[in-house]
C-alpha cells in the first residue's frame, strides 16, 4: 500500500449513530463502534483512495466509492471480512448515497451521471439522473421525502429528480440566486457541502472558495426549492451541519470562533451565542486546533 500523511479522505456515522466510518490517504478503512464508548472494531485496506463511503440504514455495511470509479461493500458485522466489488463507473466517483430503506444505491461521478441501482443487484441499472454540465459533486436522497434526491454539481446547480425514473423536477441555478460577486463575476458555486433537517425541511449548503453558507427550503408538494437566506462568514467556511432539533452547526477555519450555531426564529436565522454545547465543543476544538488546522 502506498504510504499517505494519515489524512481523512472521507467518513460517515451510521443514522444511528452507532458506528463511525473513515478513510485515509493510507488507503486505510477504520470502522469504530461509539455506543456505549467508543471502540475500534477493525482496520482494512482498500484498493484505492476512496471519495466517498456511507452506511446503510441496517448498519450491516459500509459502501465505499473510490477514485477508479469501483464502489466495494464491507461488513458491520463481520468487521474482519474482505471487501467486495459490487458495481463500477467509467468514470471518478465523487458521491454515493443509499435510499433510505437500503433499496437503492446511487453513485455520482466526474462525467456528469448520476446512477441508481438496485443494492441487492446492483449490475441492474434502474435509472440515470441525466442533466448537469460538469462533474457531480454532491448528492442527497431526501430523508422524510424518500423518492426525492437532491444533487449539486461543478456548473453552479441544484436539482431535484424523482430518481427511481430518473426525471429531474426542479433546477436551481445558484449563480442566480446567489448572485454576482463583485470582484468575481463569472464565479462558480461548486457545492463541497450539503447538510439537510426534516424539521422545516431546510437545506443548507457550502460551496468551495466562498464564506458563504446558503439556505434553502424544500416545498416537498411543489417539489421546489425556495431560496430563503444567506450567512456570510468571515473566515473560510469547512463543514456544516443541522442538529436534530433544527440548529445549524458551523466549522469555519478561525481559532477564535472555530463553531458558530444558528437557529431559525420568526423566519431568520440568527446567530446564538450563549449555548453551554456550543461554548464547550467551541473550546475543545481550540484546545485541539493543531489537529483541525492540519
Amino acid at each position: 500500500t502506498d504510504k499517505g500523511s494519515d489524512d481523512i479522505l472521507a467518513f460517515a456515522f451510521s443514522p444511528s449513530g452507532g458506528y463511525f466510518a473513515l478513510t485515509d490517504d493510507s488507503k486505510r478503512l477504520i470502522l469504530f463502534q461509539t455506543k456505549p464508548s467508543w471502540e475500534c472494531l477493525s482496520v482494512r485496506f482498500v484498493n484505492r483512495r476512496c471519495t466517498s463511503l456511507v452506511i446503510t440504514a441496517a448498519e450491516d455495511k459500509i459502501f465505499v466509492a473510490d477514485k477508479s470509479g469501483d464502489v466495494y461493500s464491507y461488513s458491520i458485522t463481520e468487521p474482519k471480512a474482505d471487501g467486495k466489488l459490487e458495481l463500477g463507473h467509467v468514470s471518478l466517483l465523487m458521491d454515493v448515497a443509499l435510499s433510505a430503506d437500503d433499496q437503492y444505491i446511487l453513485t455520482a461521478d466526474r462525467d456528469e451521471k448520476i446512477r441508481v441501482s438496485l443494492t441487492k443487484a446492483p449490475y441492474l441499472i434502474v435509472s440515470y439522473c441525466m442533466g448537469h454540465r460538469e462533474f457531480v459533486s454532491k448528492i442527497l436522497v431526501i430523508p422524510n421525502c424518500p423518492d426525492l434526491l437532491l444533487s449539486a454539481s461543478g456548473d453552479s446547480t441544484l436539482r431535484l429528480w424523482q430518481y427511481k425514473s430518473g426525471e429531474e423536477v426542479h433546477c436551481c441555478q445558484l449563480s442566480t440566486i446567489c448572485g454576482p460577486q463583485a470582484n468575481k463575476p463569472d464565479q462558480k458555486y461548486t457545492v463541497s457541502r450539503i447538510t439537510y433537517c426534516c424539521q422545516g425541511g431546510y437545506v443548507a449548503i457550502l460551496c468551495d472558495s466562498i464564506p458563504t453558507v446558503y439556505i434553502f427550503q424544500l416545498d416537498a408538494t411543489a417539489q421546489q426549492l425556495l431560496y430563503k437566506q444567506q450567512i456570510s462568514l468571515k473566515h473560510k467556511g469547512w463543514d456544516i451541519a443541522f442538529q436534530e432539533m433544527g440548529d445549524l452547526w458551523i466549522l469555519q477555519e478561525d481559532k477564535e470562533a472555530p463553531l458558530l450555531m444558528y437557529r431559525a426564529c420568526d423566519g431568520q436565522w440568527k446567530a446564538v451565542t450563549d449555548d453551554k454545547g456550543l461554548q464547550k465543543m467551541s473550546k475543545y476544538i481550540q484546545d485541539n486546533w493543531t489537529v483541525f488546522e492540519g
